[in-house]
């Protein structure tokens, strides 16, 4: 997977946000809740992000070559996205026909440059999301809980508080909180699909903890849950479960349909949780899934419950 560059010169702004929406409705299961449930005039700016994201896990994931250079080029272009392009120190806000003068190729980056401008984002959250990829190229295991931590922090923390710049609500308790349901988010992911990860040689459990409940790898790749391994995935349910629970109040401090939106994640994530309960711990026989019936009672009922709500 090469980088996109313009053979004579860059996308327009237009080209660059429609690019990115195509790429999210190309992707729709993974965008169902942000073109729902999020208010129409940030969807360009999400449909910027979540096209940068996707982008930069494919290259971590799916590139073929070198991987780590790939990624070190598509920061390259982060840069020229980022760099002002005025001598004031500011660029400014571009028209949907222009094109950035000495800037970024890539359409998705020229569109996130214009994001990141008008929504003030940092530069921190889209370093550590290719940070986070760059982890991706190495023993795909993680000693201690803390460490898995760290990676979270890197490859799911940053797309939280991404979106709540765009959304405006990047208030730093709201950021703290949407640590906390993000790297929920992540964990539950990992041990919902702890045998699909150890099928591409990656084992997100802590060794660490392996060692103490008495696991090993062979066994997880033998598909044996025996009482030991599910003791294990229990323990680190519960840790996801803190997790999101710590990170509840977030929905009911943002406005709008944004409230619904982060609400119907955090949500998900715990009927994930659920799922994995309800088969004993064992994630190794069969993938934990929550079904269609029960992710739309989760809309309905989430919605009615924020309906009573009121934001502080």
């Amino acid at each position: 997977m090469a980088l996109f560059h313009a053979t004579v010169q860059p996308p327009t702004l237009a080209e660059s946000y429609a690019y990115c929406a195509d790429l999210a409705r190309s992707h729709y299961e993974n965008f169902t809740v942000i073109s729902r449930f999020t208010p129409r005039k940030h969807r360009p700016a999400l449909e910027a992000v979540y096209a940068f994201c996707r982008h930069t896990d494919d290259l971590g994931d799916e590139a073929e070559g070198d991987r780590l250079a790939l990624l070190d080029e598509w920061e390259a272009e982060l840069d020229r996205a980022l760099t002002p392009t005025s001598s004031a120190g500011e660029a400014p806000a571009l028209s949907q026909g222009e094109r950035v003068p000495e800037g970024p190729t890539h359409p998705i980056m020229v569109a996130l440059q214009d994001t990141i401008r008008r929504a003030r984002i940092p530069d921190e959250p889209f370093r550590k999301l290719i940070e986070a990829n760059r982890m991706d190229q190495g023993s795909g295991r993680f000693e201690t809980y803390a460490d898995v931590l760290h990676y979270c922090d890197h490859s799911a923390n940053p797309v939280g508080r991404m979106v709540l710049y765009v959304l405006g609500e990047a208030a730093e308790e709201n950021v703290r909180l949407s640590d906390a349901t993000c790297t929920a988010l992540q964990l539950a992911n990992f041990w919902q699909d702890v045998a699909r990860d150890c099928a591409m040689d990656r084992i997100y459990i802590p060794l660490e903890d392996m060692r103490a409940f008495g696991c090993t790898e062979e066994q997880i790749a033998n598909s044996i849950a025996d009482r030991a391994f599910r003791d294990l995935m229990r323990f680190e349910v519960d840790r996801a479960q803190a997790l999101f629970e710590e990170g509840l109040p977030l929905a009911t401090r943002l406005s709008g349909r944004a409230r619904l939106a982060v609400a119907l994640f955090s949500k998900g994530g715990m009927r994930v949780l659920d799922a994995i309960r309800s088969q004993g711990y064992d994630v190794l026989s069969r993938r934990p899934t929550v079904t269609r019936s029960r992710k739309l009672w989760l809309i309905v009922s989430t919605a009615a419950r924020l309906a009573l709500l009121r934001r502080p």
